[in-house]
């Protein structure tokens, strides 16, 4: 059965400049607010570990802030180099207010 874990509520992650980080299911998780839709990823670049939660947003794209590899927040897809593979995508759901990632 699914686990989900709060990550905070949608008034929160609207205030954020960039993403929140969630520690959950034994995985450092960047949770997104992009234009009302929530966004969850591995918060760690798998190019040499920068923290994707401090990363500049462009639309539904994270750019790491440390060497800027691209990934995209819906699938967490590589978008751009210097990182070759992407990171794990999250399903999140919003109930009642509130934000939460699927972690199990």
């Amino acid at each position: 059965m699914a686990e989900f874990v709060k990550a905070g509520t949608t008034a929160e992650l609207a205030s954020q400049p960039a993403g929140k980080v969630v520690e959950a299911g034994g995985a450092s998780i960047a949770v997104f607010q992009v234009d009302g839709s929530y966004y969850a990823v591995g918060n760690v670049c798998p190019h040499r570990g920068g923290p994707l939660s401090q990363g500049t947003l462009s639309g539904c794209e994270v750019i790491c802030p440390w060497h800027g590899a691209r990934f995209d927040l819906r699938t967490g897809a590589v978008l751009g180099p210097p990182a070759r593979e992407g990171v794990k995508s999250y399903p999140v759901r919003v109930k009642g207010g509130e934000v939460e990632v699927e972690v199990g």
